[in-house]
Parts: structure tokens; C-alpha cells; sequence
């Protein structure tokens, strides 16, 4: 398992780099959204209309931050459970997403959607929404503002810490770590 600084947003030959487990620090832009903006997104997608940013080669970070104290850039910034969100995923990795960062696994289509679609699945701590909100430099309201805090937000990250879960070569880290377990276990 290697550590990595990647510049966002990724490129073809980043991603094929990547493997399942790498400790990774995201520096660049990423969108911000939550369930509520990833349903009007698949659901324009569906009617062939454009989605208000475009998702080719980008990350999305499913967070939906705190207000900000006076002073900072942004509050709590911690990952939301990501299998919440499959059901809008493929379609946006479908229209060129390349990456998201969540907390949890992901459910068997998205991941074989992963590999398909040439993209990766990245894992954020839950629970440290104050700590991670320290590496976002920058906030700016995108699109969706009537939906709050799962409004589609642009972030600016320098060196924000996440690990490979789901790799394009079909490396799942969660999946290996049970198998790990369930070997020490048995």
C-alpha cells in the first residue's frame, strides 16, 4: 500500500495507479453534494438534460458541511454513509464522474460500475468532519442553493487525507479486510 499526494482533478493514468488500501491526500477541486442534489442530478440526467456542473473527470465528496464559525472557511466537513447514494451513482459515473469520498462501503452494482467506468471510490473518517474541514481551503454554492447544506458546493482541498477503497482493477478494501479477518478468526 503506497501514499500518495494526487492533484485533482484525476487524470486516466492517476486512477489506474491507484489500488485499494493506498493512503492518499487529495489536493484541487471537488463538488460537494448529498442525497437530495445527487436525486436532482440523475433524475436531469434521466430526462437527457444537463446536470449544473460538469461531473467529467471530477470527485464528488458526499458532505453536507455545517455552517462555518466566523473566521473559517467552512464547518464540519465529515463524509456521509456512502451506499446511501448508490442509487444515483452509476448515472453519474455514466456522464464522466471519476472519484467520490464517502464513509462506508459501496453495494455490488456501483462497485462493478467502478471498474467499468474507470473510476474510484475513496474513504473519508466519520466522525472527523472538524479535522478534515481544516484541509478545505475554499467553499463556493454552486448550484441547488433551496436545498441548504445538500446544496452542490466547489471545494478547494490541499492535502485531504482519504483511503482507496474501490480501485478500477476491482480492489475493494473493506471486502479484503473482512476476508483478512474472518482468516485470523477462524
Amino acid at each position: 500500500m503506497a501514499e500518495l499526494e494526487v492533484r485533482l482533478p484525476l487524470s486516466d493514468e492517476v486512477i489506474e495507479q491507484l489500488r485499494a488500501g493506498d493512503s492518499v491526500q487529495l489536493s484541487g477541486t471537488v463538488y460537494a453534494a448529498r442525497d437530495a442534489a445527487h436525486k436532482r442530478m440523475a433524475e436531469a440526467i434521466a430526462r437527457g438534460e444537463a446536470v449544473p456542473v460538469d461531473v467529467r473527470g471530477q470527485v464528488i465528496y458526499y458532505v453536507g458541511p455545517t455552517p462555518a464559525r466566523p473566521g473559517a472557511v467552512i464547518g464540519s466537513a465529515g463524509p456521509t454513509t456512502a451506499m446511501r447514494l448508490d442509487p444515483y451513482t452509476i448515472a453519474l459515473l455514466e456522464a464522466g464522474l471519476k472519484g467520490a469520498i464517502g464513509k462506508g462501503g459501496r453495494g455490488p452494482k456501483v462497485r462493478e460500475a467502478l471498474v467499468r467506468h474507470r473510476a474510484v471510490y475513496f474513504l473519508a473518517v466519520g466522525g472527523a468532519g472538524a479535522l478534515l474541514s481544516k484541509h478545505i481551503r475554499s467553499v463556493e454554492l454552486v448550484a441547488y442553493e433551496d436545498l441548504g447544506t445538500e446544496a452542490v458546493r466547489r471545494l478547494e482541498l490541499d492535502g485531504f487525507p482519504v483511503i482507496v477503497c474501490n480501485d478500477v482493477h476491482g480492489g475493494d478494501l473493506l471486502e479484503q479486510g473482512k476476508a483478512q479477518w474472518q482468516r485470523a478468526a477462524g
